[in-house]
């Protein structure tokens, strides 16, 4: 951004960033008029349904379609024969096109690779004839013995030569190492910690689940898609490279979606088996996901197993840290699982003070679902490094707050940059984490957790620090368009890329434009979601939307600005400098009896621009592009997320009492939005450290498929969550920062520690989610076990 254009124009004064402005997407969805993929109807309409693999390993010899094709209304089967040899490049932005990519083909070829692999699509005049028909179509499977287990998959290889993929034979995808560990360092150190954590496979579970509608127009050669998407834009790239189609001969259209959470940002196979079936059969084609889909197909996420290891001084202060682990990618991961995973390794130290950190990872094959990003995919780290601060506080006969308070970062300490060379800045991890434990009352707890105990109870605290990047501001990710346009009547309307999947962009961006404009915001309103009319972005991830949107509103706003002004300035006879705009209108500084409204600004435009002076343009419409500066490429949020329970253990149920979420995303937009954001998120959290479990069988055979056996958190399993704020700028326009993925980072680690801290006088330490009831009442009866056979 020009620092010289901004201080040159005069900008209105704030009067709707910070406040809790109603969401104006709610009327519609709540009254049930969204309009989700669904919801979208064709003329001639077909729908497609996948046959997909009972078998998580086999060849496939051969797939006779001939008793589909027979069955009234199916229109078309079709294999990895007649649609992926029209694949022409099939690369996804957020790593470009030159770096190595794992397998990715749209239908299986010779050899399915996990149970919900898909083989054939039926397409047929509706879905109840797909769905019938899916059961005619004969495939010849020859099962193989499948890599279940990721923890063995190099084991599998390389003693049974089972392996994923031809082109891995060792199963492993790749991996990556920083520094090796100080073992001397750790020899001598005073303490230390370690601990083995496993963290299962769970996923997103949006409500609306993946869906996609495709017209194709042969005569004009268009295609237009409406999708369930968090990134329209990246979406119709993709189709247009994938197919061999002019950009601009491709239009996606994404109205509402019902959630996405990492797993819409890109398009996955089956997106890519429906855009290319589409130009193959007489009508546009439609596709919905059902739930069984979801569960077993849509990615899986978190899934990793390491060691991590902590060396104290005598006084508590961390010397070193050394996290060792390997994740599961699945059979057909999402982008570049390779470059993702190493997140995990370079935030490790997260928000303390660790001179030395050392990590090393790999990433493996198995015949499951691949890996799909989830609200902060490198979440193993924070989970991983606040159970283990727990351990090392108790193997020390320290208050786990005690230890953190010794160690974590203060703001007076930025800019600091960790063992592993990332840059913290404009933070303060202490303000925050002081400011939970005052929310909480550690004493007050503390005596009362004493107190319980004496009565039989098991009552316990369990804080989580972390910090996170947000903005994500590298590659494409790193710029964002808007348009505002003035309409003829006066409103406004701002038009940014969307990606809108329940995080308000809606409310958020017309808050910012109305206050770029000093217009009133019922005045504004904003359009989204289709590449036809507005600008590109990369849409909704990374925690990127609120800090990037903001700059896009902000250059386009500064440029209207000085065009509305100018047109003003020209209607009441004075100099553009001395126009100041507030309340829709224009108004001469200093003389309120002065004005001209919008709506008059307007009519003078659109209506009577020959009474403009010589040189004023007409024109009141702007678009601007905003692009991070290297200053501001990154937006480090934080939080310290703290929660008290009460563990049954007879039944080994956990009951969550409080739960409280002090964070830093600087300066609110909204702080309905955030503290909805940061709710959901730690809703899906707890979800993973007590329930959720996306489980296989020894043969690689789901069982969690439904909601039956795939357990979600409800309202009766959450308590209310308080929340502290402490508003540090950001170096980005306005300050802001991401809020989108703290929640589902720091929840987990906390509801772990709680459970740990009630079962301490136990002997018990849970480092295997989830911590189910099972799980739970396994542990005590280990536990007390071990202590009769220490006892003998």
């Amino acid at each position: 951004m020009a620092d010289t254009a901004l201080e040159t124009d005069s900008r209105p004064a704030s009067r709707y960033a910070g406040r809790r402005v109603p969401r104006v997407e709610d009327n519609r969805l709540l009254t049930g008029h969204g309009t989700f993929v669904d919801d979208v109807t064709r003329p001639g309409m077909l729908h497609a349904c996948f046959v997909r693999s009972p078998f998580a390993r086999a060849k496939v010899n051969k797939i006779d379609a001939t008793a589909a094709l027979a069955h009234p209304g199916v229109i078309a089967v079709l294999t990895a024969e007649d649609i992926n040899p029209d694949v022409l490049e099939a690369w996804h932005a957020v790593a470009g096109k030159d770096v190595p990519d794992t397998p990715r083909p749209p239908l299986a070829e010779a050899e399915v690779k996990f149970v919900g692999d898909p083989v054939a699509i039926v397409i047929a005049e509706d879905r109840y004839v797909a769905e019938d028909a899916l059961e005619l179509v004969d495939v010849d499977y020859e099962p193989m013995p499948p890599v279940a287990d990721f923890t063995k998959a190099v084991q599998a290889a390389t003693e049974h030569g089972h392996i994923v993929h031809e082109q891995y034979p060792d199963n492993q995808a790749g991996g990556m190492a920083g520094m090796p560990p100080d073992e001397e360092l750790f020899a001598g150190a005073a303490h230390v910690a370690q601990a083995h954590i496993y963290q299962q496979s769970y996923v997103p579970v949006p409500m609306e689940t993946r869906g996609l509608v495709v017209e194709w127009q042969a005569a004009p050669g268009e295609l237009t898609v409406w999708a369930s998407t968090q990134a329209p834009h990246e979406l119709r790239a993709f189709a247009a490279r994938l197919l061999g189609l002019p950009a601009q001969n491709v239009r996606v259209i994404m109205r509402d979606t019902g959630g996405g959470f990492g797993q819409k940002v890109v398009p996955m196979r089956e997106d890519m088996c429906i855009l290319l079936a589409a130009r193959k059969v007489p009508g546009p084609l439609k596709w919905i996901e059902d739930r069984r889909e979801n569960l077993m197909t849509a990615g899986q996420a978190r899934h990793v197993d390491g060691k991590v290891r902590l060396a104290f001084d005598d006084d508590g202060a961390i010397l070193a840290g050394d996290i060792d682990f390997v994740q599961d990618i699945g059979a057909y991961p999402t982008p570049y699982p390779v470059l993702t995973t190493a997140a995990i390794g370079m935030f490790f130290p997260g928000p303390y003070r660790v001179p030395k950190c050392s990590f090393n990872y790999q990433t493996v094959f198995s015949n499951t679902a691949g890996l799909a990003a989830y609200r902060g995919p490198w979440q193993y780290e924070t989970l991983s490094r606040e159970i283990l601060l727990d351990i090392a506080a108790r193997q020390m006969d320290m208050d786990p707050v005690e230890l953190r308070r010794r160690n974590i970062l203060r703001g007076d300490e930025m800019p600091y940059f960790n063992p592993n060379g990332m840059p913290y800045d404009h933070v303060a991890p202490a303000d925050t984490f002081e400011q939970a434990v005052k929310i909480l009352d550690h004493e007050g707890f503390r005596k009362e957790q004493r107190e319980a105990l004496e009565q039989g109870r098991y009552i316990g605290l369990g804080f989580s620090a972390y910090i996170e990047p947000t903005g994500a501001a590298t590659g494409h990710l790193g710029t964002e368009g808007a348009t505002i346009r003035m309409e003829s009547t006066g409103k406004i309307n701002v038009y940014v890329n969307g990606g809108s999947t329940g995080n308000s962009l809606e409310t958020t961006v017309v808050q910012l434009t109305a206050d770029a404009l000093g217009a009133d915001i019922e005045d504004v309103s904003t359009i989204q979601g289709d590449t036809a009319v507005t600008p590109y972005g990369a849409g909704t991830q990374g925690s990127r939307s609120g800090p990037m949107t903001a700059g896009a509103v902000e250059e386009a706003g500064t440029i209207l600005r000085k065009q509305v002004t100018a047109i003003a300035a020209s209607i009441l006879g004075v100099e553009a400098g001395e126009i100041e705009l507030a309340n829709s209108k224009a108004v001469v500084a200093g003389d309120d009896s002065k004005s001209v409204s919008f709506a008059d600004i307007a009519y003078r435009a659109y209506y009577d621009p020959a009474q403009l002076p010589p040189g004023t343009s007409a024109l009141l419409e702007a678009t601007a592009r905003f692009a991070s500066p290297p200053t501001a490429m990154i937006h480090w949020a934080n939080a310290t997320h703290a929660c008290t329970c009460e563990v049954d253990v007879v039944t080994g149920h956990v009951t969550l009492t409080r739960y409280i979420v002090s964070e830093d995303v600087g300066p609110m937009i909204n702080p309905n939005v955030v503290e909805g954001q940061v709710a959901g998120g730690t809703v899906q959290g707890i979800g993973g450290a007590l329930l959720e479990h996306q489980a296989y069988d020894a043969d690689g055979n789901p069982l969690s498929s439904t909601f039956v056996d795939y357990l979600l958190p409800t309202a009766t399993e959450v308590p209310s969550i308080e929340f502290g704020h402490v508003e540090i700028p950001g170096p980005g326009v306005g300050g802001y920062k991401g809020c989108g993925e703290g929640g589902a980072i720091g929840s987990p680690p906390a509801v772990i520690n709680a459970i740990n801290d009630a079962l301490a006088p136990l002997g018990v330490t849970i480092t295997k989610m989830p911590a189910t009831p099972a799980t739970i009442v396994a542990a005590i009866e280990e536990a007390a076990q071990n202590t009769g056979s220490e006892g003998q």
